[in-house]
C-alpha cells in the first residue's frame, strides 16, 4: 500500500478552464515549498509540458486506453515517488472518454482507479442558480466517483459570485475557489491545441506565474490540500522502468555496451511520454537528446534514432535549411541502423514537407491539410522492424492535421484493427515511421527491441571513419 496525497481537477466539458486551474494549482503549491508530480488523463503532450514549468518535474500521462486500468494507479505512484503532492488534470468531460467504449480512459474511471478526490471546474460565466442542478448532475451520475467540491471559474462579479456560492451551499457542494474572468492567464492556441512551451518559453513561464496568482488569491489551497490529504492509501506498487523490461521481455537482460539512442527534442519535437527514454535506460541505452533545428551533427556514438511528434510544419522552413543534419539522418538510415519515427519524425523524414525538401528517407511527401484525424487506434504490426516483431498488437493514438501522399519502395507498418482496417506507415530497411502514438509503458518490449537492434550496431563515427 502507498500513500500519495492527490487531487483530479476536472470539468463538465472541454474549454471550462480546467488546464488553466490545474497549472495554476501546481505552479502555486510549488511556489509554497511543496514538491508537486503532476499528471495529465489522456494522450496530449501539449499540457505535461506546462505542467512542467509550474512544478520543476516531468510531467506524465495516464491514459487507460493506451496502457491499461492496471498501469493507472502504478504509474502514478511511479510519477509522484518523493512528492508531497500529486496534481491530476483530466481530460475532456469528467464522464467523457474513449468513443464507444463507455467510462474507458476517462477522467472518472481514472478518478476511481486513483480512489482520488474529484474538484469540478465550472465556467460560471452564463449562469448563476443553474449551477447548482449542473453539478449534482455530476455528483450523482457516478456513485463511485467522489465529487468533493467545485472551483467556479469566470465570475464576472462579486454579485454573481454570492449567487453561486449560495446555489451551491443549498446543493451540499464545496466551493473550493472562485477565478474571475483574466486574460492574462489564458494560453494561446493553434490548430491542435495549446502552443508547447518549448515555443513560447518566456511568455509560457509568465502565463504560469499568472495562473498560480489567480489561484493563491481565488482558491483555498489550504482546503484542496487537505482534500488531496484525505485520500485513502492506494494498493500495489510503483511501475518500475527496469522491472517492466524484464517482464515484457521474459527476463531478458539489458543489451550491452549503452548503445547510443539520439533521441530529438527541440521546438520542433516536442511530444514525448517521459517513460520512453526511461525504458530505453532500463533497456540498456544511453539517450541523448539533440535539436534539429539547431544542431547540424547527431550525437556522438549515434546508434539509433528516435522522432517523435511535435510541429514541423511549423519550423520547415527551418528544418529544410539544416542541410548538413539532414545528411546525417540520411546516411543513418542508409547504413540499416534502425530509425524510429513517430507523425512528426514521419513528416521530418519525409521528400518534402509543404513543398520544403525534408530528409528524403521516405518515399512520400507531406503537406498539411484542412482535415483533422484524431482518435485513439488498434493497431497490429504487418514485419519485423525496429520497433516491434510482427504479430505485435498495440493501441495508439493519432493526431494529425498532415496528409502524406507515398510513393513506391516502402512496406506499411502497422494494419489498423480498429475503428476502421486499413495500414499505416512505413517500414524500410531499419526505419518505422508511422502517424501512430504508442506509449512504451504499454509494451516495454519495445523499448528493449531498439535498444538491442541500436547495440548491433557501429557507433556513428566509425561507420562515417
Amino acid at each position: 500500500m502507498s500513500t500519495i496525497p492527490r487531487l483530479v481537477i476536472a470539468a463538465p466539458a472541454s474549454g471550462s478552464g480546467k488546464t488553466t486551474v490545474a497549472t495554476g494549482l501546481m505552479a502555486a503549491f510549488t511556489e509554497a515549498g511543496l514538491t508537486v508530480s503532476a499528471h495529465k488523463v489522456g494522450p496530449d503532450y501539449i499540457d505535461p509540458g506546462y505542467h512542467a514549468l509550474a512544478t520543476g518535474r516531468p510531467g506524465r500521462n495516464l491514459d487507460a486506453y493506451l496502457c491499461g486500468p492496471d498501469q493507472i494507479a502504478p504509474l502514478l505512484l511511479h510519477g509522484s515517488a518523493d512528492a508531497d503532492l500529486a496534481v491530476v488534470e483530466g481530460v475532456m468531460g469528467l464522464y467523457d472518454g474513449a468513443s464507444g467504449l463507455g467510462e474507458l480512459a476517462s477522467t472518472a474511471q481514472v478518478a476511481k482507479l486513483l480512489r482520488a478526490p474529484v474538484v469540478l471546474v465550472v465556467d460560471a460565466s452564463a449562469q448563476s442558480r443553474s449551477v447548482a442542478a449542473l453539478v449534482h448532475g455530476f455528483a450523482s451520475w457516478d456513485p463511485e466517483v467522489r465529487l468533493a467540491g467545485v472551483i467556479l471559474n469566470k465570475v464576472g462579479s462579486d454579485r454573481h459570485e454570492e449567487l453561486l456560492r449560495a446555489a451551491l451551499d443549498e446543493a451540499g457542494v464545496p466551493v473550493l475557489g472562485a477565478l474571475r474572468r483574466a486574460p492574462q492567464v489564458q494560453t494561446p492556441s493553434r490548430h491542435l491545441g495549446l502552443i508547447p512551451v518549448a515555443e513560447r518559453q518566456a511568455d509560457a513561464l509568465e502565463s504560469v506565474r499568472a495562473q498560480a496568482a489567480q489561484v493563491r488569491e481565488g482558491c483555498d489551497l489550504k482546503a484542496l490540500l487537505a482534500l488531496a490529504h484525505s485520500a485513502p492509501e492506494l494498493p500495489g506498487t510503483a511501475w518500475d522502468p527496469a522491472l517492466a523490461v524484464a517482464q515484457s521481455t521474459q527476463g531478458a537482460a539489458a543489451v550491452p555496451g549503452k548503445p547510443v539512442v539520439a533521441v530529438a527534442g527541440g521546438a520542433a519535437f516536442t511530444f514525448s511520454y517521459a517513460e520512453h527514454a526511461e525504458l530505453l535506460t532500463a533497456a540498456g541505452a544511453e539517450v541523448a537528446v539533440f535539436d534539429p533545428l539547431r544542431d547540424e551533427r547527431l550525437p556522438a556514438g549515434t546508434q539509433a534514432l528516435v522522432i517523435g511528434g511535435g510541429f514541423p510544419e511549423m519550423y520547415a522552413a527551418e528544418l529544410s535549411a539544416n542541410e548538413p543534419l539532414r545528411r546525417a539522418v540520411v546516411a543513418l538510415a542508409a547504413s540499416g541502423a534502425p530509425v524510429v519515427a513517430e507523425c512528426a519524425g514521419l513528416l521530418y523524414l519525409s521528400r518534402t514537407l509543404d513543398g520544403k525538401p525534408m530528409c528524403g528517407v521516405l518515399p512520400a511527401d507531406a503537406r498539411m491539410s484542412e482535415r483533422l484525424t484524431l482518435g485513439y487506434r488498434e493497431a497490429v504490426a504487418l514485419a519485423d522492424n525496429a520497433l516491434a516483431v510482427a504479430g505485435t498488437r498495440v493501441r495508439g493514438h493519432e493526431f494529425h492535421r498532415t496528409v502524406l501522399e507515398p510513393g513506391a519502395g516502402a512496406s506499411p507498418a502497422w494494419g489498423m484493427t480498429h475503428p476502421a482496417r486499413r495500414v499505416e506507415g512505413h517500414v524500410q530497411d531499419g526505419v518505422h515511421a508511422s502517424y501512430l502514438h504508442v506509449h512504451w509503458a504499454a509494451e516495454p518490449s519495445l523499448a528493449h527491441r531498439l535498444a538491442a537492434r541500436a547495440a548491433d550496431r557501429p557507433p556513428l563515427e566509425a561507420r562515417c571513419g
